[in-house]
């Protein structure tokens, strides 16, 4: 099956190559499949759930290719700040620009919310819910996958992408920021996600 990945981010992008290598399904990027950015798109991640804002976005990139679409909305989660940044994970810090300006900008974000907090208040997991849509008036199917860990007071390693120098894995005992493509993989929350969605693809 040739399956379009409804994201922009080049980390996620990174990521579910590796997840899908080896298993005979194609995955394709909306850049590559000749579907340029929409002023539209900026209006997608508006639902108050990570599946709401995943079945809006297969919907929508769905519709433009014609193409088996599956979509993430994916986050971190850290239970003493109410489940926040949540949803806004990717805005939490309203700053703009590349991604990894944007990323450090909701880090010193992160770390200024939990300045001083003891280990206890630092728990937090990742979370990743997919909307698989194999045509664009199918029925949506839902892959949801997590991960715990806690909040470090400082970055370790120069991995991954987004909050992973800050988010030290209860299943690696280290930083996802220090973690190989493969560890990560492993235990992520997307990794699991993705996982349980070629479990339910079946053989290519």
């Amino acid at each position: 099956m040739k399956l379009l990945v409804a994201t922009r981010s080049p980390g996620k992008q990174r990521e579910i190559r590796g997840l899908f290598a080896g298993s005979g399904h194609e995955v394709t990027f909306p850049d590559e499949a000749g579907l340029w950015p929409a002023e539209e798109e900026d209006r997608l991640e508006t639902a108050d759930s990570f599946a709401g804002n995943a079945r809006r976005k297969a919907e929508h990139f769905a519709r433009r290719s014609g193409l088996p679409t599956v979509a993430d909305d994916s986050g971190l989660e850290v239970l003493s700040l109410g489940g926040a940044p949540g949803v806004r994970s990717r805005r939490w810090a309203g700053a703009e620009g590349p991604e990894a300006e944007v990323d450090r900008a909701n880090n010193v974000e992160l770390l200024r919310r939990l300045l001083g907090a003891p280990a206890a208040r630092r728990r937090a997991r990742y979370r990743c819910v997919l909307v698989l849509l194999r045509a664009p008036d199918a029925a949506p199917e839902t892959f949801e996958g997590a991960c715990a860990g806690t909040i470090l007071e400082e970055p370790r390693g120069e991995g991954g992408f987004g909050y992973d120098p800050l988010f030290l894995s209860d299943d690696l005992g280290k930083a996802f920021g220090e973690a190989t493509p493969e560890e990560k993989d492993g235990v992520s929350h997307r990794g699991r996600a993705f996982r349980a969605l070629l479990e339910a693809l079946g053989p290519a």
